[in-house]
């Protein structure tokens, strides 16, 4: 009788392991395959190229478009920005023995700008900047009463300004059509529409003062393009009178000694 050999019906199967039919791929798959992988060869070469196209915007090639601006004595332009504004409140002595206001403090109200910008040079890198125009803004004060139970109550104040600030600035040599700067100066404003928030006042209003000045100080950087420059700006602007009008007869005026004005404005130059 025929013995059985194990170790070739082993081999066996492991060939028929071996052999096994290949999967078959669709056409379908490999349209698949080949899109992705130009998909993902295209945003390569986009990215590569985006440093150059950047390069060829901001330079111009070889003309420097900050020389054809060195030649004006002045020029002038428009600003749009957006603020955010808020009081910085100083408690009076009366406050400290007060049984129905336990605390004050301010918040932040949004707000923006629209103002015209006339600019005269002084040399090669001093500028005089007169910029009027008109700010909206929003501040709010917030007070803790305890009147048997502790609640909070927020006065909000809208105004709408006129300004009128005066302003110098400071810039560095330029470099590739571009070039920081610092500038600085002095603000006035008044609020238009305070008269509107006396007429409507009855009594429990906390009035403020129309008339404000600043002191004002921040930096930017320009961008210089064929037929106009680009400047985005940082600034502070920072109230130095009190605006607070004394009001015997209410509770959140007299627990506050002075109240002055504080905003940060970033804004959009365009000039030319």
């Amino acid at each position: 009788m025929q013995s059985v050999n194990f170790r070739n019906s082993l081999h066996l199967h492991r060939r028929e392991v071996k052999n096994r039919r290949p999967e078959f791929t669709y056409p379908g798959k490999i349209s698949k395959r080949l899109s992705f992988t130009a998909r993902v060869l295209g945003l390569f070469l986009c990215l590569s190229l985006l440093p150059a196209v950047a390069s060829a915007q901001f330079t111009g090639g070889n003309n420097y478009n900050f020389y054809d601006f060195q030649n004006k004595p002045f020029y002038f332009g428009l600003t749009l920005g957006f603020n955010s504004s808020r009081y910085t409140p100083y408690r009076s002595e009366e406050f400290i023995y007060s049984d129905s206001i336990i605390g004050v403090k301010s918040l932040n109200g949004p707000g923006f700008n629209l103002n015209m910008i006339a600019n005269l040079k002084i040399g090669q890198y001093f500028d005089f900047r007169f910029t009027p125009g008109f700010s909206f803004a929003e501040r709010k004060l917030n007070y803790t009463q305890n009147a048997n139970t502790i609640r909070e109550i927020e006065k909000s104040v809208q105004s709408v300004f006129v300004e009128m600030p005066f302003l110098f600035r400071y810039k560095s040599a330029p470099y590739r059509d571009k070039r920081l700067f610092l500038i600085g100066g002095v603000k006035y404003s008044f609020d238009v529409a305070s008269e509107s928030r006396a007429k409507q006042a009855d009594g429990n209003l906390l009035r403020i003062s129309p008339h404000d000045f600043h002191i004002e100080y921040g930096a930017g950087i320009q961008f210089f393009f064929d037929y106009f420059i680009f400047s985005p700006e940082f600034k502070v602007s920072q109230g130095i009178g009190n605006t607070l009008l004394f009001n015997p007869n209410l509770p959140e005026s007299t627990a506050l000694e002075k109240v002055l004005s504080r905003t940060f404005t970033i804004s959009f130059h365009i000039e030319g």
